[in-house]
């Protein structure tokens, strides 16, 4: 289903959505709705990313939320005064885009939680979704790198649907490096997780990273130096690991990676080193 509404959600919490720190918009209610939406800023009258509402849990006691602090990031002394007393019920959120430049939607009087777009808002939201338009990471252009022919993303514009229509046999061409000088770093098997949020587990691997590459928990700590990741598509992606979670803090280029690739529980994502601070990943299908 396309990209046919947006959600109106006030600073700091679309902030940290769109960072990638909260993967829980807490509600004072259950919603229905389910696929891709909007992230709106509220205020400011444009939509800020993208993400897609994948459930809807029950509504939380103040020691579930305490402990699932790292899920929404509402500061417990705020959950202890009682402050977000009505807002308990996650809506829980995946595949986050944001864009790297905002879109602008016409605000329609009377919307205070959803917002329907228009007919041209919704075309230029969906583009995303096809993937004519990357998300907000650094590249590094490199007009030359395709996906292989039997790799194609699908015009669909829910990616996450649309992934099973590419063959499990699809494959990313390799860099084009002499194979002398490739070092694999490690490998790194997904979890059903790891697949609906975008990321790749490095917790056994960080040794094997440059120290400067690994930063804090935030963008505010991003580690001093980044790391030059090819992943077979069209542009490199720069990014740095977050030292607290173990994963490369940038995410969207993991959701093309994952789409692209057909990747499911239970493959594994091998990392190989190219050159210093500049890595090679590739997917390897399950046998089983």
């Amino acid at each position: 289903m396309p990209v046919t509404r947006g959600l109106i959600i006030a600073d700091p919490w679309v902030s940290h959505i769109l960072d990638g720190r909260k993967d829980w918009e807490m509600r004072s209610q259950a919603t229905a709705m389910r696929g891709w939406f909007g992230l709106i800023r509220k205020g400011s009258g444009q939509v800020a990313g993208l993400a897609r509402l994948v459930e809807c849990g029950q509504a939380l006691s103040q020691s579930e939320m305490i402990g699932s602090i790292d899920h929404h990031r509402i500061p417990e002394e705020m959950i202890r005064r009682g402050e977000v007393a009505k807002w308990v019920v996650p809506w829980k959120l995946a595949d986050i885009i944001p864009f790297e430049q905002p879109i602008t939607y016409q605000h329609k009087s009377g919307a205070v939680t959803w917002v329907t777009f228009s007919a041209e808002e919704i075309r230029q939201l969906n583009q995303y979704l096809e993937g004519s338009i990357l998300p907000n990471e650094a590249v590094i252009s490199a007009p030359n790198r395709m996906l292989s022919q039997t790799t194609t993303l699908s015009a669909s514009p829910n990616i996450a649907e649309s992934s099973q229509n590419i063959p499990r046999s699809a494959t990313i061409p390799s860099p084009s490096l002499p194979e002398e000088n490739h070092r694999i770093l490690g490998r790194s098997r997904l979890t059903g997780g790891n697949v609906r949020n975008n990321h790749i587990n490095l917790s056994k691997l960080m040794d094997a990273f440059e120290q400067d590459v690994i930063g804090g928990k935030n963008k505010a700590d991003a580690a001093p130096r980044q790391i030059q990741i090819d992943w077979g598509g069209p542009e490199y992606v720069l990014t740095d690991i977050d030292g607290s979670k173990s994963i490369f803090r940038a995410r969207g280029w993991v959701r093309q990676f994952f789409t692209a690739s057909g990747a499911q529980e239970g493959d594994v994502v091998i990392l190989i080193k190219t050159a210093p601070y500049k890595i090679y990943v590739r997917l390897e299908h399950d046998a089983q």
